[in-house]
C-alpha cells in the first residue's frame, strides 16, 4: 500500500511526508489575469518539487535555487488579500509577495502569482 500524496501547492508537485495532509491545497498558482493555472494550461508545475522542513514550505524546481515560504503567518495585511475563482467558487487568498511571483514566473516562463488560501475561508472545492 502506498503513503498517501499531498499537494501543498495545487497542481505542482506532490510529497508523502504526513504533515502536509494539513497543507493540502494551501496554496495555488495564478497567472497576472487571476486565473488559477492548472497543469493542463502550464505543464511545468509538475516539474516544481514541493515538501514541509522545519515551519517551511520549500519549493524546488530544475535550475532554480529553492525558495523558502514560512508555513503559518498571521494574515492580518488585507492589501495583500484577493479573490479568485477556482471552478464555481470563489476563493479568498493572500499573495505570497513579489520573491515568490519571481521565482515561479522565472520558472514557468510567464507571469504569475504564488497565493495562499485564506485561513478564514471555508474548504475549497477544487475541480477534478
Amino acid at each position: 500500500m502506498s503513503a498517501p500524496a499531498f499537494q501543498p501547492v495545487a497542481e505542482c508537485g506532490e510529497t508523502s511526508q504526513a504533515q502536509a495532509e494539513a497543507y493540502h491545497r494551501r496554496w495555488l498558482v495564478s497567472n497576472d489575469a487571476g486565473t488559477w493555472l492548472t497543469r493542463a494550461l502550464c505543464p511545468r508545475l509538475a516539474e516544481v518539487a514541493v515538501e514541509l522542513r522545519m515551519g517551511y514550505l520549500v519549493m524546488k524546481a530544475p535550475g532554480m535555487l529553492r525558495m523558502d515560504i514560512p508555513l503559518d503567518v498571521i494574515e492580518d495585511d488585507d492589501s495583500v488579500r484577493y479573490q479568485i475563482r477556482i471552478g464555481e467558487q470563489v476563493v479568498d487568498v493572500v499573495d505570497e509577495g513579489d520573491l515568490a511571483a519571481a521565482w515561479l514566473s522565472n520558472f514557468l516562463q510567464l507571469p504569475c502569482r504564488l497565493l495562499k488560501v485564506h485561513p478564514d475561508m471555508a474548504a475549497v472545492h477544487w475541480p477534478a
